[in-house]
């Protein structure tokens, strides 16, 4: 007999997950998008030119192993996956906390991280969506 399974209650560790998923985990993402500095963002050109390279580094690290599903899927699935794999905002606002707060990263670099997440949070999906919605209208069309 379990002794730690009598001791602990069937269902604890989904109420376990409902109270950080419910309460904690969006606790810290609003608190950080309150601490999000525009203004270390904003602070030099170098900082702004840091954003669309991250982004692109995010699609290339994050992006080009769906090429992988190609034999799988074909090439433009793959391509579509691969946006939606780059797609994340969730892990840097968290790694870039971490990092802020182990004095890793500056704040510009914070802010840019984060930037680039958004941005691609709004972009790939919609680029994903544009490239699914063209192959399913050549896709449908039927020759007579």
């Amino acid at each position: 007999i379990d002794g730690d399974r009598m001791m602990t209650h069937p269902q604890f560790r989904l109420k376990l997950e409902a109270i950080g998923f419910g309460v904690f985990i969006p606790v810290f993402f609003v608190s950080s998008g309150i601490q999000f500095d525009l203004a270390a963002l904003f602070s030099s050109p170098s900082t702004l030119l840091r954003v669309p390279v991250f982004l692109v580094a995010s699609l290339f690290v994050r992006g080009v192993p769906a090429l992988l599903y190609r034999p799988l899927v074909g090439s433009r699935r793959s391509v579509i996956a691969g946006l939606l794999q780059a797609t994340s905002l969730s892990f840097i606002v968290a790694a870039s906390q971490i990092g802020l707060e182990l004095g890793l990263i500056t704040k510009a670099t914070g802010a840019a991280l984060i930037a680039a997440g958004l941005l691609s949070v709004l972009i790939f999906p919609l680029l994903a969506l544009t490239i699914l919605r063209r192959s399913e209208g050549v896709s449908t069309v039927v020759p007579e």
